[in-house]
């Protein structure tokens, strides 16, 4: 007797989010749902520092010194997610990385997110954030991919039309992931998208939520045929993706405490101004953290440059929107579609953190176009962001040492991988010309 044919899937998935960004994990059987939910699961407590090739950070403490030994990985609230762009009955299980004594891994980026919520919490304050992220919709991926529609308008719905199919799987996979989902439009580049994630009142699941939606949105673009990338800066001539957030922090009792009733905001809102601008040169690193992240932070590119901040401004890397003041709050402009959103929250809380710490008042805001307002600058490329991250004390403090010590070291082992290549254009210029 013939048995029919299984069809779709019915594997697990479970894996960590890395300081990169990436799922590193493992793909198992069905029957090891119940193993890995009961957080029998284990992987070496490096996974999570592994750099962007795949290679663990040279003189990494968790490497060789201590025998590369395991942690143990633990779902994370949500459990068993179903992916329905895998087909059949496909599971996603999302883990954190814990040491064998129960301690939160150091340089779980989702731990390292918990823990700042954690000292805001202790404080009395709950951060409410959201996240814009952009991307780009491709026929062919890299070295040379080539937008789907010839032409960018922004807001167009015509242009989004022809995508109809990937936006419904997008936002099926996104309520089965328990994610919100807003509005999607078109954006300033040919094939480039920008979809929405409403507010909540919990930083490590709007981190959450943020992880889970680039995933989605590249397995819905492979089912349908499409490259979807969070490259930064895809195409040289064309508007870069980045990931704005928007913010603001509530008392104990609901109240949001960057609302004074005026239009300008509270005292605590300047001074949580002052601290992200404080820590916006150590900041760029997981801002920016890759070498194409810096063709996006250019000058009249709507991708900010200078260290500054305005109301209703645009062209500044800190904009305070308008509207009700029952919303004030602060968007956040500097980070970069390739940014970890774990990682990049955090560093907003500390900069946060280090706001209510000094009570400074931060510099007059920006009117006008930022670009031209002689502002102090961002770490101009990558090797500038390595070195400001490396020399600052005030994010380590924050944050931990050890996770400081080792981004540092992987981003600056990255960047030697890349300094040590030569482009064809470097070779053809100057082979038999000087």
């Amino acid at each position: 007797m013939q048995h029919p044919k299984k069809t779709g899937s019915a594997m697990i998935r479970a894996a960590l989010c890395d300081l990169n960004g990436i799922w590193r994990g493992k793909l198992m059987p069905a029957e090891q749902l119940e193993k890995v939910l009961g957080g029998a699961m284990r992987m070496p407590l490096s996974t999570a520092a592994i750099d962007v090739f795949g290679a663990d950070v040279a003189g990494s403490p968790l490497v060789f010194d201590s025998g590369d030994a395991d942690g143990c990985c633990l779902p994370i609230p949500r459990g068993a997610l179903h992916e329905p762009w895998q087909g059949g009955h496909a599971r996603f299980v999302p883990v954190m990385m814990q040491e064998a004594n129960g301690t939160p891994s150091p340089i779980d980026p989702r731990q390292i997110l918990a823990a700042v919520a954690k000292k805001l919490a202790g404080k009395g304050y709950r951060p409410v954030m959201a996240v814009e992220m952009e991307f780009y919709l491709m026929a062919e991926a890299a070295p040379a991919p080539v937008p789907p529609q010839p032409h960018a308008e922004m807001l167009s719905l015509d242009n989004m039309a022809a995508y109809d199919g990937f936006f419904e799987g997008v936002y099926e996979a996104c309520a089965t992931y328990g994610i919100p989902a807003d509005a999607a439009i078109s954006e300033g580049g040919a094939g480039q998208f920008e979809i929405n994630i409403l507010h909540g009142p919990d930083p490590v699941v709007a981190a959450d939520n943020a992880v889970f939606f680039k995933r989605i949105v590249k397995g819905v673009a492979r089912k349908h045929g499409l490259v979807a990338s969070f490259m930064p800066k895809p195409y040289l001539d064309a508007a870069g993706s980045g990931m704005h957030v928007h913010f603001s922090l509530l008392d104990e009792a609901g109240r949001n405490m960057f609302d004074d009733g005026s239009p300008m905001g509270s005292d605590m809102l300047q001074h949580a101004v002052a601290g992200l601008l404080r820590l916006m040169p150590a900041s760029t690193l997981v801002f920016a953290p890759h070498l194409n992240s810096y063709r996006r932070l250019a000058p009249d590119s709507h991708a900010p440059t200078g260290i500054g901040w305005g109301y209703e401004n645009r062209t500044s890397a800190i904009r305070i929107p308008g509207g009700s003041p029952k919303a004030r709050r602060i968007e956040h402009r500097v980070a970069g579609a390739d940014a970890n959103p774990y990682l990049l929250l955090a560093v907003l809380l500390a900069g946060v953190l280090e706001g209510l710490e000094q009570r400074e008042t931060p510099p007059a805001p920006t009117k006008g176009n930022a670009y031209e307002a002689g502002l102090a600058q961002l770490p101009g490329d990558w090797a500038a962001a390595i070195a400001a991250f490396e020399t600052d004390t005030a994010l380590e403090r924050h944050l931990n040492p050890q996770f400081h010590d080792i981004f540092a070291a992987m981003k600056r082992q990255e960047f030697n991988r890349f300094a040590a290549r030569m482009s064809d254009f470097e070779l053809s210029t100057y082979l038999s010309v000087v």
